[in-house]
């Protein structure tokens, strides 16, 4: 009785050890079907819906990190809407993975800021730079030249900008050289027009070159009193310029001053022009600064061609080299 029940025991075993192969067999085969009809890939999806296949995440998001998120040069920040989510999938191993066009479309579709150094002069942008060290260099560069002007506004501030286009325009333009002398002229520029604001009136351009041969409030032989002006020696015939805006009030002979112009340039403005050679504009005439208004003479009470140069403020003489021959 205990041989028939163990041999029974066997029997069941073997049929079970039998079966259990079977089914691991079965297994096998199936994964192997499997593995060679489909691969597991990762499919990307953004905002739900799938735009591609990868069979590596963390390369992609490594790729993603140092090709879009990487800030190089004047990048500040990169901005990505809606980064990709994964999704582990068997799917036909003739599907292609797309990892390029991936990076290409998050690349388009990333916002980037970009960051520049703004050098700035009475609140207006003049240049741009690179870096803070380059922008705190060109203002204390600038200001150490200028150091007698020491109520110059020249600042620094931070810029940004999302467009592209913007921002190669900025590249190409901030060479550190280029930066100085943009500056420089526009402070240069302030200087000139500052130191020869008389009474709110800019006197723009320069009568004549020549040399000083008598200097304002001069006592000489040749007059009576003191010299209220400034005589500039020239050749005779040498254009005269208007040294600002104006309207002639006069434009004939006046005694000692021989042949004399005269341009009031408004709040109080004069400025007169004496022993020319002759005269080329007319009384009520409107002249611009720079136009050519008289040719330089001997006229009136003089020595030599030369002219004399007077700038008055409601009609009382001021040095002209406040504002002009400086």
């Amino acid at each position: 009785m205990t041989y028939i029940l163990g041999r029974k025991i066997i029997y069941h075993a073997k049929r079970s050890f039998k079966i259990l192969n079977l089914f691991f067999l079965l297994i096998i085969s199936i994964i192997a079907i499997l593995a060679f009809k489909y691969k597991p890939t990762y499919a990307v999806t953004i905002s739900g819906e799938t735009v591609g296949y990868v069979t590596d995440k963390v390369e992609l998001e490594n790729r993603i990190k140092d090709e879009i998120l990487a800030h190089n040069g004047n990048v500040a920040f990169v901005t990505i809407n809606q980064f990709p989510d994964y999704k582990l999938e068997l799917v036909n191993r003739t599907q292609e993975t797309n990892e390029e066009e991936l990076i290409k479309s998050l690349k388009e579709n990333a916002e980037i800021t970009y960051k520049y150094y703004a050098v700035t002069f009475n609140g207006e942008t003049k240049s741009y730079v690179n870096t803070l060290e380059e922008a705190e260099q060109l203002v204390a560069e600038i200001k150490e030249e200028h150091s007698g002007n020491l109520d110059l506004d020249i600042g620094i501030n931070e810029y940004y900008t999302v467009n592209v286009d913007d921002a190669k325009k900025i590249d190409e333009s901030t060479d550190i050289i280029l930066a100085k002398q943009e500056l420089e002229s526009s402070v240069d520029e302030y200087i000139d027009r500052e130191t020869k604001t008389v009474n709110g009136i800019y006197l723009a351009v320069t009568p004549i070159n020549g040399v000083i041969t008598s200097r304002f409030a001069a006592i000489e032989n040749v007059r009576s009193g003191a010299h209220t002006g400034l005589d500039i020696g020239a050749a005779s015939g040498t254009p005269i310029h208007a040294a600002a805006d104006g309207v002639v009030t006069y434009a004939s002979p006046m005694g000692t001053y021989g042949n004399l112009v005269k341009i009031s340039h408004g709040n109080g403005v004069e400025t007169y022009y004496a022993h020319c050679s002759k005269i080329l504009v007319s009384v009520g005439q409107t002249v611009s600064a720079g136009d050519t208004i008289a040719l330089v003479g001997s006229t009136g009470n003089s020595t030599g061609p030369h002219l004399h140069l007077e700038v008055r403020i409601n009609d009382i003489p001021v040095n002209p080299q406040k504002y002009l021959y400086r």
